[in-house]
Protein backbone atom coordinates (compact mmCIF):
# COMPACT_ATOMS: atom_id res chain seq x y z
CA UNK A 1 0.00 0.00 0.00
CA UNK A 2 1.45 3.69 -0.87
CA UNK A 3 1.34 6.25 2.17
CA UNK A 4 -0.26 9.16 0.80
CA UNK A 5 1.32 12.82 0.90
CA UNK A 6 -1.54 15.21 2.15
CA UNK A 7 -2.31 17.79 -0.06
CA UNK A 8 -3.72 21.71 1.31
CA UNK A 9 -7.09 20.69 1.72
CA UNK A 10 -8.18 18.59 4.86
CA UNK A 11 -9.57 15.69 3.02
CA UNK A 12 -7.87 12.24 3.75
CA UNK A 13 -7.64 9.32 1.78
CA UNK A 14 -9.55 5.43 2.64
CA UNK A 15 -8.12 4.34 5.79
CA UNK A 16 -8.61 0.52 4.06
CA UNK A 17 -5.58 2.00 2.22
CA UNK A 18 -3.37 1.83 5.17
CA UNK A 19 -0.53 0.52 5.71
CA UNK A 20 -0.50 -2.86 8.21
CA UNK A 21 1.04 -1.09 10.54
CA UNK A 22 -1.79 1.59 10.15
CA UNK A 23 0.23 4.22 8.47
CA UNK A 24 -1.93 6.43 5.95
CA UNK A 25 -0.71 9.70 5.30
CA UNK A 26 1.94 12.10 5.68
CA UNK A 27 2.44 15.62 5.88
CA UNK A 28 -0.32 18.35 5.86
CA UNK A 29 -1.21 20.70 9.33
CA UNK A 30 -2.81 20.65 12.75
CA UNK A 31 -5.67 22.84 11.90
CA UNK A 32 -8.68 22.45 13.62
CA UNK A 33 -10.51 21.48 10.38
CA UNK A 34 -8.23 18.86 9.22
CA UNK A 35 -7.95 17.19 13.11
CA UNK A 36 -11.78 17.34 12.91
CA UNK A 37 -12.02 15.67 9.64
CA UNK A 38 -9.16 13.15 10.84
CA UNK A 39 -10.80 12.33 14.03
CA UNK A 40 -14.54 11.80 12.24
CA UNK A 41 -12.72 9.12 10.04
CA UNK A 42 -10.94 7.19 12.69
CA UNK A 43 -7.44 9.23 11.95
CA UNK A 44 -5.39 10.64 14.19
CA UNK A 45 -1.80 12.30 14.11
CA UNK A 46 1.44 10.64 15.87
CA UNK A 47 4.79 11.70 15.36
CA UNK A 48 7.93 12.85 16.86
CA UNK A 49 10.08 15.96 16.25
CA UNK A 50 12.27 14.54 13.73
CA UNK A 51 9.24 13.36 11.50
CA UNK A 52 6.92 15.18 9.11
CA UNK A 53 3.19 14.76 10.65
CA UNK A 54 2.03 11.13 10.29
CA UNK A 55 -1.45 10.09 10.19
CA UNK A 56 -2.52 6.89 11.32
CA UNK A 57 -5.54 4.56 11.45
CA UNK A 58 -4.71 1.16 13.23
CA UNK A 59 -6.06 -2.44 13.28
CA UNK A 60 -7.73 -3.39 14.97
CA UNK A 61 -8.25 -0.43 17.53
CA UNK A 62 -7.88 -0.56 21.35
CA UNK A 63 -10.90 0.71 22.40
CA UNK A 64 -13.13 0.93 26.02
CA UNK A 65 -16.79 0.51 26.26
CA UNK A 66 -18.11 2.20 28.98
CA UNK A 67 -20.57 -0.49 30.29
CA UNK A 68 -17.62 -2.78 30.54
CA UNK A 69 -15.28 -0.49 32.69
CA UNK A 70 -13.67 -2.84 35.35
CA UNK A 71 -12.74 -0.76 38.56
CA UNK A 72 -11.06 -2.97 41.01
CA UNK A 73 -11.99 -2.88 44.70
CA UNK A 74 -8.92 -0.99 46.02
CA UNK A 75 -9.30 1.61 43.20
CA UNK A 76 -13.01 1.87 44.15
CA UNK A 77 -12.49 3.04 47.91
CA UNK A 78 -9.89 5.27 46.26
CA UNK A 79 -12.88 7.10 44.95
CA UNK A 80 -15.07 6.86 47.48
CA UNK A 81 -12.62 8.44 49.79
CA UNK A 82 -12.58 11.28 47.63
CA UNK A 83 -8.93 11.25 47.70
CA UNK A 84 -8.86 13.56 44.46
CA UNK A 85 -10.33 16.35 43.91
CA UNK A 86 -11.74 15.68 39.69
CA UNK A 87 -12.28 18.82 37.62
CA UNK A 88 -13.16 18.75 33.53
CA UNK A 89 -11.84 21.41 31.37
CA UNK A 90 -10.49 23.79 34.06
CA UNK A 91 -6.78 23.21 32.87
CA UNK A 92 -6.06 21.90 29.42
CA UNK A 93 -2.92 23.22 28.39
CA UNK A 94 -1.01 22.21 31.63
CA UNK A 95 -2.95 18.81 31.11
CA UNK A 96 -1.48 17.91 27.82
CA UNK A 97 1.74 20.09 28.74
CA UNK A 98 2.17 16.91 31.67
CA UNK A 99 0.87 15.02 29.18
CA UNK A 100 4.33 15.72 27.26
CA UNK A 101 6.53 16.15 29.77
CA UNK A 102 5.86 12.34 31.35
CA UNK A 103 8.05 9.27 31.30
CA UNK A 104 7.00 6.69 28.53
CA UNK A 105 8.05 3.26 28.77
CA UNK A 106 10.45 2.12 25.84
CA UNK A 107 10.62 6.32 24.28
CA UNK A 108 13.26 8.51 24.93
CA UNK A 109 11.54 11.49 23.96
CA UNK A 110 7.18 12.16 23.50
CA UNK A 111 5.39 12.51 20.57
CA UNK A 112 3.62 15.69 22.06
CA UNK A 113 5.67 18.11 20.52
CA UNK A 114 5.16 21.86 20.84
CA UNK A 115 3.06 22.18 17.68
CA UNK A 116 0.95 19.20 19.00
CA UNK A 117 0.57 21.48 22.27
CA UNK A 118 -0.69 24.06 20.48
CA UNK A 119 -3.18 22.54 17.65
CA UNK A 120 -5.00 20.34 20.41
CA UNK A 121 -5.26 23.80 22.87
CA UNK A 122 -6.89 25.73 19.76
CA UNK A 123 -9.05 22.34 19.31
CA UNK A 124 -10.14 22.77 22.89
CA UNK A 125 -10.68 25.96 22.76
CA UNK A 126 -12.82 25.52 19.47
CA UNK A 127 -14.88 23.32 21.85
CA UNK A 128 -13.72 19.80 20.61
CA UNK A 129 -10.85 18.96 22.75
CA UNK A 130 -11.40 18.54 26.50
CA UNK A 131 -9.36 17.03 30.08
CA UNK A 132 -10.23 15.47 32.89
CA UNK A 133 -8.15 16.55 35.58
CA UNK A 134 -6.89 15.33 39.70
CA UNK A 135 -6.37 17.90 41.98
CA UNK A 136 -4.60 17.38 45.05
CA UNK A 137 -4.72 19.90 47.82
CA UNK A 138 -5.05 22.57 45.20
CA UNK A 139 -2.44 21.04 43.00
CA UNK A 140 -2.73 19.32 39.39
CA UNK A 141 -1.35 15.87 39.97
CA UNK A 142 -2.61 13.60 36.93
CA UNK A 143 -5.05 13.58 34.29
CA UNK A 144 -5.83 13.16 30.53
CA UNK A 145 -6.83 14.76 28.07
CA UNK A 146 -8.87 13.77 24.07
CA UNK A 147 -10.98 14.97 21.67
CA UNK A 148 -15.21 14.52 21.79
CA UNK A 149 -17.03 14.79 18.32
CA UNK A 150 -20.90 13.89 18.71
CA UNK A 151 -21.08 10.96 21.20
CA UNK A 152 -17.54 10.02 20.52
CA UNK A 153 -14.52 10.52 22.68
CA UNK A 154 -11.16 9.83 21.38
CA UNK A 155 -8.53 9.80 24.41
CA UNK A 156 -4.95 11.20 23.47
CA UNK A 157 -2.98 10.97 26.78
CA UNK A 158 -2.81 10.47 30.45
CA UNK A 159 -0.26 11.56 33.30
CA UNK A 160 0.01 11.22 36.80
CA UNK A 161 2.72 13.01 39.25
CA UNK A 162 0.57 10.61 42.09
CA UNK A 163 -0.21 7.27 42.44
CA UNK A 164 -3.66 6.61 41.03
CA UNK A 165 -4.15 9.84 39.66
CA UNK A 166 -4.65 9.91 35.64
CA UNK A 167 -6.69 6.56 36.87
CA UNK A 168 -8.99 8.25 39.22
CA UNK A 169 -9.54 11.07 36.05
CA UNK A 170 -10.39 8.39 33.66
CA UNK A 171 -12.61 6.07 35.47
CA UNK A 172 -14.66 9.26 36.72
CA UNK A 173 -15.15 10.52 33.11
CA UNK A 174 -16.07 6.99 31.69
CA UNK A 175 -18.69 6.63 34.05
CA UNK A 176 -20.19 10.19 32.95
CA UNK A 177 -19.31 9.69 28.99
CA UNK A 178 -21.43 6.30 29.87
CA UNK A 179 -24.17 8.07 31.59
CA UNK A 180 -24.41 10.57 29.03
CA UNK A 181 -24.86 7.99 26.17
CA UNK A 182 -21.19 7.62 24.54
CA UNK A 183 -21.00 4.03 23.60
CA UNK A 184 -17.29 3.62 23.14
CA UNK A 185 -14.03 5.87 24.21
CA UNK A 186 -11.38 5.58 21.66
CA UNK A 187 -7.97 4.68 23.32
CA UNK A 188 -6.16 4.01 19.68
CA UNK A 189 -3.48 1.55 21.12
CA UNK A 190 -2.76 -0.65 23.22
CA UNK A 191 -1.39 -0.28 26.79
CA UNK A 192 -1.35 -2.20 29.74
CA UNK A 193 -2.82 0.96 31.99
CA UNK A 194 -5.86 0.70 29.71
CA UNK A 195 -6.05 -3.09 29.80
CA UNK A 196 -6.52 -3.23 33.69
CA UNK A 197 -9.59 -0.83 33.30
CA UNK A 198 -11.29 -3.02 30.56
CA UNK A 199 -9.46 -1.93 27.30
CA UNK A 200 -10.02 -4.53 24.52
CA UNK A 201 -8.72 -4.56 20.79
CA UNK A 202 -11.64 -4.67 17.98
CA UNK A 203 -11.15 -4.87 14.13
CA UNK A 204 -11.56 -0.65 12.70
CA UNK A 205 -14.17 -1.97 10.44
CA UNK A 206 -16.59 -2.21 13.91
CA UNK A 207 -14.65 0.82 15.32
CA UNK A 208 -16.37 2.61 12.13
CA UNK A 209 -19.43 1.34 12.21
CA UNK A 210 -19.66 2.91 16.08
CA UNK A 211 -17.91 5.75 15.15
CA UNK A 212 -20.28 6.39 12.12
CA UNK A 213 -23.11 5.41 14.13
CA UNK A 214 -22.56 8.42 17.17
CA UNK A 215 -20.64 11.28 15.34
CA UNK A 216 -24.24 12.92 14.57
CA UNK A 217 -25.97 12.81 18.24
CA UNK A 218 -25.58 15.50 20.04
CA UNK A 219 -22.89 14.79 22.44
CA UNK A 220 -21.51 17.04 25.24
CA UNK A 221 -21.03 20.63 23.49
CA UNK A 222 -19.41 23.25 25.63
CA UNK A 223 -16.93 22.93 28.87
CA UNK A 224 -16.99 19.80 30.58
CA UNK A 225 -17.03 20.97 33.69
CA UNK A 226 -20.19 22.73 33.96
CA UNK A 227 -22.71 20.36 31.61
CA UNK A 228 -21.29 17.66 33.88
CA UNK A 229 -22.29 20.05 37.43
CA UNK A 230 -25.45 20.67 35.39
CA UNK A 231 -26.37 17.17 34.61
CA UNK A 232 -25.59 16.13 38.23
CA UNK A 233 -28.18 18.37 39.39
CA UNK A 234 -30.46 17.19 37.56
CA UNK A 235 -29.82 14.14 38.21
CA UNK A 236 -30.18 14.34 41.86
CA UNK A 237 -33.06 16.73 41.74
CA UNK A 238 -36.46 15.61 43.82
CA UNK A 239 -39.12 14.56 40.73
CA UNK A 240 -42.16 16.68 40.36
Amino acid sequence: MPVYKLIDLPVFPAVEDAEPDGLLAIGGDLSVPRLIEAYSHGIFPWYSDDTPILWWSPDPRFVLFPDKLHVSKRMERVLKKGAFDIRFDTAFRDVITGCSNAPREGQDGTWIVPDMIEAYTALHEAGYAHSAEAWLDGELVGGLYGVSLGACFFGESMFARVSDASKAAFITLARKLGNAGFPMIDSQLHTNHLESLGAEHIPRTRYLEILNANLGAQGLPGNWGKIFEQLEKVKNSPPT
